[in-house]
């Protein structure tokens, strides 16, 4: 799926650079768009792998970042998420039950919620083994060392706060973590980080503790639709980019996003996720974001 997503944010570009070709000699090639980047004035929008290449490895673990970065993704996308004694680790559903062992290991400790349980319990549990064989004894990652994977391999974080309301005071606590770990640096902050989150609160709250770092915000259409103008005007106080699914797209939303500045005094950026297998019908709005989560 990866693969083809590639071909597709290509094909995005390639409407791009059709259009800046028809007034230029220049002759250009596009290629896989896996980093943005400038072809006759056009950049194809980023690929960013969800939960790391979850098509390929247990999502959201070390083995998962690997993934990615053989297959040329330097942007991660990962779910962050706090433990009964407040340690922060990477995963994605608020349980431990689908993606760990955590109903065989401690049979008696159901529904399996993340902040019931220790870092130490936590720990223990295979978180790779339902993915396939090969991956047994796959661990939850705390935040730290992937931070450090990402580190290792030359990779990027698309940092998502998830169910922030379970656990107050997360948002300083990735602050504290992220500088610990030497992410709130100048190299880090202007091109390595984003930190995204359906909370809109959580995100201004991030904003103010590390004004540096660029923020988006993910937009749960489903429920209330893309925001309205007004609604935007005020996220690009605090906000980097406005992330909502790709279904939800349209030009005229698309052309008032960009029209607005954020933060940082750039134009707002769209990451649209939830692309689907096929997305060749979709190469016309990819042409118009700046990058695609899956």
């Amino acid at each position: 799926m990866l693969q083809r997503l590639m071909r597709i944010a290509a094909a995005a570009l390639a409407l791009q650079v059709t259009a800046a070709m028809s007034s230029s000699a220049v002759a250009v090639t596009p290629g896989d768009g896996v980093e943005a980047r400038s072809i006759a004035g056009a950049e194809a929008p980023l690929v960013i792998a969800h939960r790391g290449a979850a098509q390929h490895a247990p999502e959201n673990t070390l083995a998962a970042v690997d993934a990615a970065h053989r297959r040329g993704l330097v942007w991660v996308e990962n779910d962050v998420q706090r433990t009964e004694d407040g340690q922060l680790i990477v995963i994605h559903d608020t349980t431990l039950k689908r993606t760990t062992d955590a109903e065989k290991v401690f049979p008696d400790r159901a529904p399996w919620r993340v902040g019931d349980f220790t870092a130490a319990e936590i720990a223990r549990l295979d978180a790779g083994s339902w993915f396939g064989k090969r991956f047994a004894g796959e661990r939850v990652p705390t935040l730290a060392s992937f931070l450090r994977r990402l580190d290792r391999n030359g990779q990027r974080l698309l940092l998502e706060i998830k169910a922030p309301r379970r656990y107050p005071g997360i948002e300083a606590q990735i602050v504290r973590e992220l500088r610990a770990q030497g992410w709130l640096d100048r190299a880090h902050v202007r091109s390595r980080l984003v930190v995204q989150s359906f909370c809109v609160p959580c995100i201004k709250r991030v904003h103010e503790l590390a004004p540096e770092v660029r923020t988006g915000i993910l937009v749960r259409t489903e429920i209330l639709g893309v925001p309205e103008v007004d609604e935007l005007e005020r996220y690009a106080r605090f906000a980097d980019q406005i992330n909502p699914r790709i279904s939800a797209l349209s030009s005229r939303w698309v052309e008032a996003v960009h029209r607005l500045r954020g933060a940082h005094g750039r134009p707002l950026e769209i990451y649209a996720w939830d692309v689907g297998e096929d997305g060749s019908p979709r190469a016309a709005s990819m042409s118009r974001i700046e990058g695609i989560i899956a």
